[in-house]
């Protein structure tokens, strides 16, 4: 057995459009990194990096880049040194973020009995962030978030900044504010993913097949992590 399985082929990769990347750590000693064909469902790439920053992404893209990837849209969690680097790589590409990160985020950080109505109020709006698949949906909840600032602006400014409920506010209203321009792009274009979840049960999968494998060494552990996604597409 080879110590690194057969890459794609130059062709496959400059026909693979519309992708998903995600990452899943092991551990604190690095991050398994996929790019995700999601119109093939078939992984582009499978990376074992230090973590998701511009530093460990960046060669990876700009590598795929070189062999003829050149894709239209991509789907991505949020972390903004990933979304940099992959600017700098490819700088028209469409970036849609995950629509279930953004929510999951959001209820995370309002919490889960806000104190104020302004929370209890966000938090329920967070909760329809998933919900969105159609213009309709996505005016409604522009509308809606748009009420939500226009009636609360006021009150969040008397809050004292060191409380909770001001930080609350505060982190996931610009948490809403700074995706919002990248989170109905699948609308226009159903080829898009709206989040990266077909990876996360992906991990999971790999996570489960790992757990049997426990006491691996950290090179061994990679290389199981790397085969295990080149048979996931071998199995297609």
């Amino acid at each position: 057995m080879n110590n690194q399985p057969t890459a794609l082929s130059n062709n496959f990769l400059n026909s693979a459009k519309y992708l998903v990347f995600d990452g899943t750590y092991f551990h604190k000693d690095g991050c398994l990194a996929i790019v995700f064909d999601y119109q093939n469902k078939v992984i582009i790439s499978s990376e074992y990096i230090e973590r998701e920053s511009f530093h460990s992404v960046y060669p990876v893209l700009l590598d795929l880049k070189n062999k003829g990837l050149n894709p239209i849209a991509i789907t991505v969690d949020g972390h903004l040194k990933v979304i940099d680097a992959i600017k700098t790589v490819w700088p028209d590409i469409i970036i849609q973020r995950c629509l279930f990160h953004i929510m999951n985020q959001a209820l995370m950080w309002i919490r889960s009995y806000p104190k104020t109505q302004a929370g209890k109020d966000l938090r329920l709006l967070a909760g329809k962030i998933t919900w969105i698949k159609t213009d309709a949906d996505k005016n409604q909840f522009i509308n809606d978030y748009s009420a939500w600032n226009k009636k609360y602006s006021k009150f969040i400014k008397t809050l004292d900044s060191s409380a909770v409920a001001f930080k609350d506010l505060k982190r996931t209203r610009s948490l809403i504010n700074n995706a919002f321009d990248d989170m109905f792009h699948f609308i226009k274009d159903q080829n898009i993913a709206s989040t990266t979840n077909i990876l996360e049960g992906l991990f999971s999968q790999v996570k489960h097949q790992y757990r049997s494998h426990r006491g691996l060494s950290r090179k061994h552990k990679i290389s199981f992590l790397i085969w295990f996604c080149y048979y996931k597409n071998r199995l297609k």
